[in-house]
């Protein structure tokens, strides 16, 4: 009998670009988001291999995927790209691929970055990583809340 246990499955963030993609994973509690990586898109195939990387080097065991919305809650150009895209995933990786809500991530990256002092240039090549990981953060304690309040008895 093994009694090694596997270590705890981690999610990843996904801030999906044309050109860019960033990327940030959990911790293994569940509880912390770091940024790991802003990839220079190529082609699907390269896109999905880098990924597939990712995912064995972490144990990835969901996606998050940024969905932008309009400030109103409507659907905007990259919505349904970003659907698609989504659904590729969850095909290809056999994984529950989540969309979340991205308003606002990218401004309050730039905003992060900049009160951090962090160079133009710098934050340029870390915003989309950072978008990423406000993404995921928000994901966890949204999920973190429902779960607490429904172990309180609160519905949604």
């Amino acid at each position: 009998m093994d009694t090694k246990a596997s270590p705890p499955a981690r999610l990843l963030g996904i801030d999906l670009g044309s050109k860019t993609m960033g990327l940030a994973v959990s911790d293994e509690l569940g509880i912390t988001a770091q940024g790991i990586s802003t990839l220079r898109r190529k082609n699907k195939r390269t896109d999905l291999q880098y990924l597939a990387g990712i995912l064995e080097k972490y144990g990835i065991s969901e996606i998050i995927v940024g969905n932008p919305l309009h400030m109103r809650g409507g659907a905007t150009e990259g919505t349904e790209r970003t659907a698609l895209f989504a659904e590729e995933l969850r095909l290809h990786f056999s994984l529950p691929v989540h969309l979340w809500d991205e308003r606002l991530t990218t401004a309050e990256a730039q905003r992060l970055l900049r009160d951090a002092e962090v160079s133009s240039r710098r934050r340029a090549q870390v915003v989309d990583q950072m978008a990423a990981v406000l993404i995921l953060q928000a994901f966890m304690e949204y999920r973190s809340s429902s779960r607490k309040r429904s172990d309180q008895g609160i519905s949604s």
